[in-house]
Order: structure tokens, then sequence, then C-alpha cells
């Protein structure tokens, strides 16, 4: 017997995940997952050639695009127009931005390559998970952050201002402005750091 999680909830599945709810990825989701799909390929192929006709790629893509900010290609992400990225940015190959639920990437930030930036979440309880019910927490990275190669940052992160994390370390709670944080899982290892 199949439970029936939105039993006397109208919403569709998009509305669900839009609010932050528990939802069933269905076709309406899946066609947007193409769509971004098809044009962060689309910019990874332009970028080559025509830097110009790349960034207007991006700002179609993407939620917000700051000014003088950068992305290497290959980029990916779930959605794109759910991640907002500060002016003067830069983004190093390979950035995986799941991007559910919002992420906000502040000003004059260095995101290292293979960079994770995950959103989603899955229920614990197998029965849920095997519906396939899924949510979302968002991410925000504060100003003048450096996330070091290979980072991987959890749903509900938030890092401050400022922040530098080490290179390959997994972010699972939020890191405060104005420290460096290391290790898996991330733990804060310098304070007052200059600015």
């Amino acid at each position: 017997m199949t439970t029936d999680y939105f039993a006397g909830d109208p919403r569709t599945n998009l509305e669900r995940m839009l609010a932050g709810d528990l939802y069933v990825a269905d076709q309406e989701i899946e066609d947007l997952t193409r769509r971004s799909a098809g044009l962060a390929e689309a910019y990874g192929r332009t970028a080559l050639l025509d830097e110009g006709a790349a960034r207007l790629i991006l700002t179609e893509l993407l939620g917000t695009l700051g000014e003088g900010s950068g992305i290497r290609p290959p980029l990916y992400v779930d959605y794109g127009k759910h991640l907002h990225i500060g002016a003067r940015t830069f983004v190093n190959f390979n950035l995986t931005a799941l991007d559910v639920a919002p992420i906000t990437i502040g000003d004059d930030c260095m995101i290292g390559p293979n960079v994770q930036l995950l959103t989603p979440t899955h229920p614990v309880d197998p029965q849920p998970r095997k519906d396939k019910l899924e949510g979302a927490q968002p991410i925000t990275i504060g100003d003048n952050v450096w996330l070091g190669g290979g980072v991987i940052v959890c749903p509900g992160v938030t890092i401050g201002d400022n922040s530098v994390i080490g290179a390959g370390s997994v972010v699972v709670k939020d890191i405060p402005a104005n420290v460096v944080a290391v290790g898996n899982p991330a733990r804060v290892v310098r304070e007052n750091i200059d600015r």
C-alpha cells in the first residue's frame, strides 16, 4: 500500500519544492532540470569561443550573476535560477551547485575547482526515501569567502564573511565569519584572520 504523502495538499510538486517542503520529482521538475543542463552545456561550449555570448547564457541560466564575476566551465546545476552569485566572484572549473533550494554566494568570493554546493536532502526513514520524497535546505556563503578545491558544503549551511574553508573539507554545520576551517567535518582551526 502506497502512502499518499500529499493528501489535502493541492500544490504541485514544484510548488512544494520551492516552498522548502518535501516533494517528489515529477515530469515538470525533470523538464526544468533538462533545460538547465542544456544551458550549462551551451555555456561550456560557448565560453571557449565568445565570452560575451557565454555571459548571456549564464544570465539566462542563473538567478543572479554579479558584475565582474566569472565561472570557468564546466558548470553543473539542478535549476540554475536558484543560484545567486555576487559581484567580483571567481568560480573555478567543475562547480556542482545542486540548487533545489537557494544557493547564495556573496561578493569577492573565490570558489576552487571541484567544489560541491549541495542543497538536496532525503528522508532518513527508509520508506519515504524509497517512495522518492526529497527536500532541500538553502546554502549561504558570505562575502570574501574562499572555498578551496574539492570543498563540499552540505544542505542548510551558512559560511560567514571573510572565512576560508580548506581544500577537501566537508562543511556540515555553519561556519562563523573571519575564521579558517578545515577537515571532515570542517572545524575552525584559526580565528581572527586578517581582513
